[in-house]
């Protein structure tokens, strides 16, 4: 039998915190959504003025990226750069757009981390200083 990484409590609210400094910082109005491994919402926040449609985007690239165990990007990429237009008909996957961040320790990917409300490479960078909070 295996043991397994999880997030606790107290992951949570220092990704949280750490996104939420790093959008503050650069004052981006975003959602910022954090899984885990199922892709099943930990923690959800909305800053003041993040656009309504992030509430739906920021949850679906951190499920994507959970998921898939590799950054929603990558989806990305397949069907823009690689043409593979019939990947948009793989099932449950809705949040294929640069943001969402996997959280990995040891080869084993613990949940991911969403944000959505500006550029897509600026959601990825409020993801990914969440996650350095915990030192992965």
């Amino acid at each position: 039998m295996k043991t397994k990484f999880a997030l606790e409590s107290s992951d949570l609210k220092a990704i949280a915190a750490a996104a939420e400094a790093e959008a503050l910082k650069n004052k981006w109005a975003v959602c910022i959504s954090i899984v885990d491994d199922g892709g099943h919402q930990l923690w959800f926040q909305r800053l003041d003025g993040a656009p309504p449609i992030s509430t739906l985007i920021a949850p679906a690239k951190a499920r994507t990226s959970a998921l898939g165990c590799r950054e929603s990007r990558i989806y990305e990429e397949v069907i823009n750069k690689d043409g593979r237009m019939s990947f948009l008909s793989a099932p449950t996957i809705e949040g294929m757009l640069e943001g969402g961040v996997p959280i990995m320790k040891d080869g084993q990917c613990l949940g991911a981390v969403g944000v959505s409300g500006v550029k897509s490479p600026e959601d990825a960078q409020i993801a990914r200083a969440g996650i350095a909070a915990i030192g992965l």
